[in-house]
């Protein structure tokens, strides 16, 4: 109980507990992305990669409710953060310029927060229930027989021959949507430039950013977040220009 009390009733607990989340977040986005981009190769991978996830069952969705438990917990304690130092500077006429660069700086991460959190809802709706857009509902989509096995870490998990989703044509047809990829594209931007501003007091509150490794650190940050912005635009711009088909 003191260590709940301690989380979520101090300044410290949210800062900790919107790093630890953020952490999570961060291997998250990056998993899904490397599983995304196998739509660029043989039909048989990213559709058996679905399958395979779909296979889960059970332990998928706890991982879902835990990622989207993730989101909310960090934009709450984003949030309340935000309003805590706005409370805090006061109206001393010596802050003033600090007041706004901090104000902007924290609205800025805050609704870029909303922002992905509406993606996020979105992208649920669209690729997992099914509801978002009626042309690539799960139900009105053709099936992919695998031509081969797909395997994880050399393991056969779904074997050659097995009737799946064609999720390839759910993801050409879905950005195929000028609005839904633009939409998209915003979004994995903003997400990026999330990373990028968030980095900063990510380490410091983990204790891994000092004055000898703080430059370098922010180099490789900023090369993640570019080469993870320019990995999402891939897919929707592909879908677009008829390279995905």
């Amino acid at each position: 109980m003191d260590l709940v009390r301690n989380l979520f009733g101090s300044t410290i607990g949210r800062k900790l507990l919107m790093a630890v989340t953020g952490v999570v977040l961060i291997v998250f986005v990056i998993g899904h992305l490397v599983g995304n981009l196998q739509v660029f190769e043989d039909p048989d991978r990213i559709n058996g990669y679905s399958h395979f996830l779909q296979s889960l069952g059970p332990a998928l969705w706890a991982a879902r409710i835990f990622l989207l438990v993730c989101v909310a917990l960090h934009i709450w304690a984003g949030t309340v953060l935000a309003i805590e130092a706005r409370r805090a500077r006061g109206a001393e006429s010596y802050a003033v310029k600090k007041w706004i660069q901090a104000t902007v700086a924290s609205r800025y991460m805050r609704w870029t927060g909303y922002v992905v959190l509406a993606f996020i809802l979105y992208h649920l709706a669209q690729f997992t229930v099914g509801v978002a857009q009626p042309g690539t509902f799960k139900a009105n989509l053709p099936h992919y027989t695998m031509k081969g096995a797909y395997r994880v870490l050399g393991v056969e998990v779904v074997r050659a021959g097995t009737d799946v989703l064609d999720v390839r044509s759910m993801v050409i047809l879905g950005f195929g949507n000028r609005l839904v990829a633009v939409f998209y594209i915003v979004a994995v931007g903003l997400l990026s430039l999330h990373l990028l501003h968030g980095a900063d007091s990510l380490f410091q509150t983990l204790g891994w950013r000092n004055h000898r490794w703080a430059r370098g650190l922010r180099v490789v940050v900023t090369v993640f977040c570019a080469a993870y912005f320019l990995g999402n635009l891939a897919i929707p711009g592909a879908a677009l220009l008829g390279v995905l088909h």
